[in-house]
């Protein structure tokens, strides 16, 4: 069986490459599609095959899902302008004959605010529509970007400045949703299931700000700004309103549309969802925020205040 990977050269697709082949897939049952396939090389050197392919280009997808038969379709990075990407996507997957898509989706109840969920119940419905077989794999929050970007922010200003209004998460390490994509790519029995991987424990921004004090002997003060206030943070940092591909600006790979949205969303309640389904999928229970952060406790002691 030949299985296809989207967006393989990034973190996500090429954590997941790596995981079948550690489970004994052979390397050349691997489709792997990346806008730019010399990326690539250390998986085309073992075997697998690289294709070119771009959300934006309908027949560069068609042609690159060719003889694919179950498909990890990674969701791209332009938050609030996904809908066409993902339909050229899921339509190509129909016209290439691939069977069964398994879809990175987001945590999230129905109906909120979030731009970003709503991209992910939009896709959804296209594949739920598609006669495709699907399974719905909704990570929550990454925990990388609370050590990547919100943890070095705060630390560098002395403030966590939130819209959050005491809103939990459960958020979940990258290294394991990759491990639960990993273990439905390589099994049987997921068509029309929904899994919500999360992290172990629900948690506040005020909870994370003094988590990173206590592991760092920061002083960090946690406040409330509002949406407009976490705008005008943003916008300070030159963190574009709209999503842009590719860019990253002090650690933020989004756009402030997207975070402002995703913070209201906390505040309402909206992401406190919380599940099982990582130790289910994996057969291991996933990393706690403390134990997460205290591994990377020199990271983040080695920005310093301003």
């Amino acid at each position: 069986m030949k299985i296809l990977i989207t967006g393989a050269s990034g973190p996500f697709g090429s954590g997941v490459a790596r995981g079948l082949i550690a489970k004994g897939v052979q390397p050349s049952q691997l489709i792997l599609v990346s806008r730019d396939p010399s990326k690539l090389a250390e998986f085309t050197a073992q075997g697998a095959e690289a294709r070119a392919g771009d959300f934006d280009d309908y027949e560069s997808l068609v042609r690159a899902f060719a003889g694919a038969e179950r498909m990890l379709m990674i969701s791209t990075n332009r938050v609030g302008q996904r809908e066409p990407q993902h339909r050229n996507a899921v339509n190509a997957a129909k016209a290439a004959g691939v069977r069964h898509v398994i879809y990175t989706s987001f945590v999230g109840k129905p109906n909120c605010v979030s731009m970003a969920v709503a991209d992910h119940r939009f896709t959804e419905q296209l594949l739920r529509d598609s006669g495709l077989a699907w399974t719905f794999l909704r990570n929550s929050q990454y925990s990388e970007a609370m050590r990547d970007a919100a943890a070095p922010a705060a630390i560098r200003s002395g403030q966590w400045l939130s819209a959050s209004e005491g809103g939990r998460i459960a958020l979940v390490t990258r290294d394991d949703c990759i491990a639960a994509a990993t273990a439905v790519l390589a099994s049987d029995g997921h068509e029309r299931k929904t899994y919500d991987i999360t992290g172990p424990e629900l948690l506040s921004y005020r909870e994370l700000a003094a988590l990173v004090t206590d592991l760092t002997g920061y002083s960090i003060t946690y406040k409330e700004v509002g949406a407009d206030g976490l705008y005008a943070v943003f916008d300070a940092l030159g963190v574009p309103r709209s999503a842009q591909d590719d860019l990253v600006v002090n650690g933020f790979g989004w756009c402030s549309d997207d975070m402002v949205s995703f913070e209201c969303t906390l505040a309402a309640g909206d992401l406190a969802l919380i599940s099982a389904d990582v130790e289910k999928l994996t057969g291991r229970k996933p990393m706690s925020m403390r134990r997460f952060l205290t591994r990377h406790r020199e990271q983040l002691r080695s920005v310093r205040p301003e």
